[in-house]
């Protein structure tokens, strides 16, 4: 195969791999109080799903400025916390009385089938950044912060 050969290839993988990313699953999970929260109910707002554990130290340094985002981002943007670990209902209800979280905690448990993800999960915490019309607009894996998400989104809302 030659150079151009692969370069060629590479760069069908590159769009089919973005045209696919853009496709977001509406996804239906339980928050700690039963009630489904569909990604579609979100739409005409921003989407951050966020796919974290209690013991990822990096989603336990985000957790804040996620908190901070979702509070200022009232009618705009919402933050869907989901957990993606094995633990009791009641192990989690007592960390997060310790966060003081507002924005809905979703559970997913420790084996999350696909339809209950937007993407692939490579590591915690992974967000990805969901348009008001419903697409995923990013993914980032790693810890977010506040003036990261506002910057990201004024960029997008300026195209």
């Amino acid at each position: 195969m030659s150079i151009l050969q692969k370069i060629a290839w590479v760069l069908l993988l590159f769009a089919f791999s973005s045209a696919h990313a853009a496709q977001t699953n509406d996804f239906a999970l339980p928050d700690m109080d039963g009630r489904i929260h569909k990604l579609s109910d979100y739409r005409g707002q921003w989407v951050l799903v966020n796919y974290w554990a209690t013991w990822c130290p990096p989603c336990l340094e985000e957790l804040p400025e996620l908190e901070m985002w979702h509070s200022e981002s009232e009618g705009k943007g919402v933050v869907l916390g989901v957990n993606l670990e094995d633990i009791s209902r009641k192990s989690l209800v007592e960390f997060l009385d310790d966060q003081f979280l507002s924005f809905p905690i979703l559970v997913a448990g420790g084996s999350p089938s696909a339809d209950q993800l937007i993407g692939r999960i490579p590591g915690m915490p992974t967000s990805y950044l969901v348009s008001p019309e419903g697409k995923v607009v990013a993914r980032q894996v790693g810890a977010l912060t506040a003036d990261m998400l506002n910057s990201f989104i004024a960029k997008l809302e300026k195209q």
